[in-house]
């Protein structure tokens, strides 16, 4: 049974929005303003579930020095401040004194719609739409996945940026000619996904993880190659687990250190195991690797052991949907929602209020980004 929408002129509005000042203080806030009426083709969106992602916590915390961390404002409005190193607000300039609103993705239900979007009304979607950590938001409605009628907005809440990241890397995979893949911290809510994904479409993949805890997790999630990158012999398993899939593609979300450089390498050797006559410039054969996280923010250091035949680049997911256009995205969401609880299932560990999410310790907690400890936003609490 779908709950009853509202009417009203004006929506009270409160925002968690992230600002960084020119002498260096990052404050997260709470933003209170009044969202008009939606126009023809928008709905007005009450928030009931936002998932906290790594792209989330970079917007919220940024370069912010953890240490600094100290809270502020009062119990009914929460400010928690921490500070910026003069050396790094040149690379946050673009943002300098404004407040940006947080949080990618979200779900909720429809308690406005404008003249074109009626249909929409009382229904429960999801949207990757930006500064989804308020009560309401106003979204195209062109933009938001309409969720199934037994489905929550918990269930929807993170319908978009894992699962579709997910889906993504396939998608390249398949159209760059590759046939298998390679993904580090492989343990993640998008790591399960993916290889979730790849034992139902029958694509071979190498888990990268980085402790033995993690490659438990993912082993007795029934998958194949899981490779811990702390282990001794790690290089040699990593060879031999390349070579027994064909993978020539990895997607890394650490980003800084060798790893990448790693894969490359491993990649090169299956390669020249598998005989041939030689060439100077290595397998003809191209070795491909998208780095598409920074949990690791310094430099990413490559070690030649590597022919000519490879590439090293970003992959952001925005991109890659403007990319491929709105027929083939749409193919992906359709997927999403058949199989939202199930492919794309998302486990939650805490569920917190916007004020509850200013907390020094929710904020310190955010910043460790450790496996297993998923977090959701949830407006109503407030």
């Amino acid at each position: 049974m779908k709950d009853s929408p509202v009417t009203l002129s004006r929506f009270a509005n409160v925002q968690l929005c992230s600002t960084i000042s020119g002498a260096g203080r990052l404050e997260l806030s709470l933003k209170e303003s009044f969202l008009e009426q939606p126009r023809d083709d928008e709905i007005v969106v009450a928030i009931e579930a936002a998932p906290v992602n790594p792209s989330d916590i970079g917007l919220m915390i940024g370069y912010g020095d953890i240490a600094s961390l100290r809270a502020e404002g009062t119990e009914a409005a929460p400010v928690a401040v921490m500070n910026v190193a003069p050396q790094f607000l040149p690379l946050v300039a673009a943002r300098l004194d404004i407040a940006l609103p947080t949080g990618n993705e979200g779900a909720g239900l429809v308690v406005q719609a404008g003249a074109n979007a009626q249909h929409l009304l009382g229904k429960r979607v999801a949207a990757f739409a930006g500064g989804m950590y308020a009560r309401y938001r106003i979204l195209r409605a062109k933009d938001c996945l309409v969720l199934p009628d037994d489905a929550s907005s918990a269930d929807g809440a993170a319908a978009f940026v894992n699962p579709l990241t997910a889906l993504g890397m396939i998608e390249t995979m398949k159209r760059e000619g590759h046939r298998a893949l390679v993904h580090t911290a492989a343990a993640s809510n998008l790591g399960q996904m993916l290889n979730r994904l790849c034992r139902a479409d029958g694509i071979g993949l190498v888990n990268i993880v980085r402790s033995e805890a993690q490659a438990d997790l993912l082993r007795g999630a029934g998958a194949q190659y899981v490779l811990d990158s702390t282990a001794p012999d790690f290089e040699d398993a990593l060879r031999r687990a390349v070579g027994e899939t064909g993978a020539t593609l990895a997607f890394d979300a650490i980003g800084g250190g060798r790893l990448a450089g790693t894969i490359l390498g491993a990649m090169e050797a299956a390669q020249a195991e598998r005989g041939g006559s030689y060439s100077l410039y290595g397998s003809p054969i191209r070795k491909q690797v998208y780095v598409y996280g920074a949990l690791d923010a310094g430099t990413i250091e490559v070690q030649r052991k590597f022919g000519m035949a490879w590439g090293m680049g970003g992959w952001l997911l925005p991109s890659f949907l403007e990319e491929i256009g709105p027929e083939a995205a749409e193919r992906l969401r359709s997927r999403v929602r058949d199989e939202l609880r199930t492919t794309f299932a998302s486990r939650f560990q805490t569920v917190l209020s916007l004020k509850a999410a200013l907390g020094t310790e929710a904020i310190r907690q955010f910043a460790e980004r450790a496996t297993g400890q998923k977090t959701l936003i949830d407006p109503r609490l407030d």
